[in-house]
């Protein structure tokens, strides 16, 4: 498990560097050095983002669910929990202030 979530984030951090000059460059230069049109180097380029996008989903969906594993094993609430039970209590008060 833990070679495949370094391969992702590898994956994901080489793909966020991969900017749309450096795609130019690395089609040029695929063109040059393994004969290849540009079309078959935009195709491979192309395919390559469309990976690393994929692996930032699922490193994204790994992290949510750690982070819920987490959340669940301190027993922490979200801030929406949070809010709901602030305004129940501010609610509570107010109606124990009138009985007073």
């Amino acid at each position: 498990m833990f070679e495949l979530l370094e391969k992702a984030v590898l994956t994901t951090i080489g793909a966020a560097a991969l900017t749309q000059k450096k795609a130019e460059e690395l089609v040029s230069e695929m063109k040059d050095k393994y004969k290849m049109t540009e079309e078959e180097g935009r195709g491979y380029i192309d395919r390559l983002q469309s990976l690393a996008k994929e692996s930032r989903g699922k490193i994204q969906e790994m992290a949510d669910f750690e982070v819920q594993k987490a959340v669940d094993r301190f027993g922490l609430v979200t801030r929406e929990e949070f809010e709901r039970l602030e305004k129940r209590i501010q609610i509570l008060e107010c109606k124990s202030d009138g009985l007073g």
